[in-house]
């Protein structure tokens, strides 16, 4: 099967080879591709100077946009599997095969890897864990699937998620949303116990000012995706 890592990158020049090198290492039966969401730092010179495969945007998509480049990509270049992988260094490739297997073995459609499961490694800040357990409750009363973290960006999804995901993915704080997007129609989804790392560079893009911004925006948009078909 072809299996492809996601690697959406945005001003992620002090992480992005450690992410790439960990793909190589941990994963080698995966193929990656780097999606430059037209970083304003060296992001995409790093990449250059190590011939990693890279998509650069001409503007800035945002991480909808940039994820949703790299399904495209997969879809055109028929993989089988894609997986999003953040390019901060905070994923770790080493589960990308058992996720794989997973998908495959109990036929799902996506395999989402989850902090909480065993929560262990990097669990995040605890006001961010009470938005996360709120999210879960959210997705769980308009689907009746609990994800116990559902903002979590490493994501493995086969064809059938690839195709959906090419055609219309959410722009903006995508993760709950696309999640649900996919349960409404009908797809299986499940969750594999994952340790993730801290973030060493860069800023997360939902700073502390934007926090009740994002909780309305992810709440109403969660709702709007469980009313379509």
């Amino acid at each position: 099967m072809k299996k492809l890592v996601i690697i959406p990158a945005y001003n992620e020049q002090g992480g992005i080879e450690k992410t790439v090198r960990d793909v190589q290492r941990n994963a080698p039966d995966f193929d990656y591709i780097v999606i430059n969401d037209c970083s304003t730092d060296d992001t995409l010179r790093v990449c250059e100077e190590n011939r990693f495969r890279v998509v650069s945007l001409p503007v800035n998509l945002g991480i909808g946009g940039g994820v949703q480049t790299g399904y495209v990509y997969a879809w055109r270049n028929g993989y089988d599997i894609a997986v999003q992988f953040d390019g901060d260094g905070q994923h770790n490739a080493k589960y990308l095969g058992a996720m794989a297997d997973k998908l495959i073995r109990e036929d799902l459609d996506m395999v989402i890897g989850s902090r909480y499961i065993k929560k262990e490694g990097f669990q995040s800040s605890g006001i961010r864990r009470v938005g996360i357990r709120y999210f879960t409750g959210l997705i769980r009363l308009v689907t009746g699937k609990k994800i116990t973290d559902p903002t979590s960006g490493m994501r493995l999804a086969g064809r059938d998620v690839i195709e959906i995901y090419a055609k219309n993915y959410p722009k903006d704080y995508p993760e709950p949303e696309s999640v649900v997007a996919i349960l409404k129609k009908g797809k299986r989804v499940d969750e594999i116990p994952v340790q993730m790392n801290a973030r060493e560079e860069g800023v997360s893009s939902i700073s502390p000012r934007k926090s009740v911004y994002y909780m309305i925006k992810v709440s109403l948009a969660i709702l709007i995706a469980a009313m379509r078909r």
